[in-house]
């Protein structure tokens, strides 16, 4: 008896639907769209910011009055305090600005801030809240986040 070979069963390979691809052109396309509107949106936000808090730190020239408090109101941060009258000028490159208190030259407190504008205050009897820093030279280094004038 002789076989006979069907063609359709002795295929060796089989030919496999295509799937379509979740990442498809569009989709690559438009999750690109919103990376670049999300960046861009990010760097505008950021430089409006910017200029607000400039304009409020060059509005006055004068001397602050008594009672003015600047600065932030994060206490849990910046739990130190110290009072005196403000200097400029560290010791041995620590600190931009110091607090003169009474007991001498021992009981300075060399400032160093990035939140406020120390220099506007010199001369003035102030109350500074800040955070206490690792010193070489100093005494006691601190890092300003909050002034009040006396």
């Amino acid at each position: 008896m002789e076989e006979t070979k069907d063609p359709q069963t002795d295929k060796v390979m089989n030919a496999f639907e295509e799937k379509k691809s979740f990442f498809s052109g569009k989709l690559i396309i438009i999750l690109i769209v919103v990376a670049i509107l999300g960046v861009g949106s990010g760097y505008l936000l950021s430089k409006r910011g910017t200029t607000k808090d400039l304009s409020l730190t060059s509005q006055s020239s004068s001397k602050p009055k008594a009672g003015t408090v600047v600065g932030s109101n994060d206490l849990k941060t910046f739990k130190d305090t110290a009072e005196g009258v403000l200097k400029k000028g560290g010791i041995d490159g620590e600190g931009q600005f110091h607090l003169e208190r009474p007991g001498g030259e021992s009981q300075n407190v060399y400032l160093t801030s990035s939140i406020v504008d120390l220099s506007k205050f010199v001369g003035g009897k102030v109350k500074v809240w800040g955070e206490t820093n690792k010193a070489q030279r100093a005494g006691w280094l601190m890092d300003v986040g909050r002034v009040e004038v006396l």
